[in-house]
């Protein structure tokens, strides 16, 4: 059974930091593409930033362009967002997905449960 379990979330003051991670099992992730998407209540879900296969290529939304960082684990299973500079607009519930190729394209196959990050002001 495929699994993708967050977790990281929580309470924060603004300006402050988190590191979300997402653990992928039941298949081998090591060759998918991964990333970290959330939703706002109210809202609907965003794409925050992609990874690769290999982790050499990412990219991001602009809105957290420079205070977010996406990586994944050497084992390659697991990916990291690690948010700096937290704003209270961050506030989400925070979700990891895995696409089965090697780069995203926008198709993405397996989703976690989500994980609540809440920035105070």
């Amino acid at each position: 059974q495929v699994q993708l379990v967050e977790s990281g979330g929580g309470l924060v003051q603004a300006g402050g930091s988190l590191r979300l991670s997402c653990a992928a099992s039941g298949r081998t992730f090591s060759n998918y593409a991964m990333g970290w998407f959330r939703q706002a209540p109210g809202k609907e879900r965003e794409f925050v930033a992609g990874i690769n296969w290999s982790g050499g290529s990412t990219s991001y939304a602009e809105s957290v362009k420079g205070r977010f960082t996406i990586s994944r684990g050497n084992a390659k299973n697991i990916v990291y967002l690690l948010m700096n500079n937290l704003k209270p607009e961050d506030t989400a519930v925070y979700y990891c997905a895995a696409e089965r190729s090697s780069i995203w394209h926008g198709k993405w196959d397996y989703w976690g449960q989500g994980t609540q990050v809440t920035v105070s002001s």
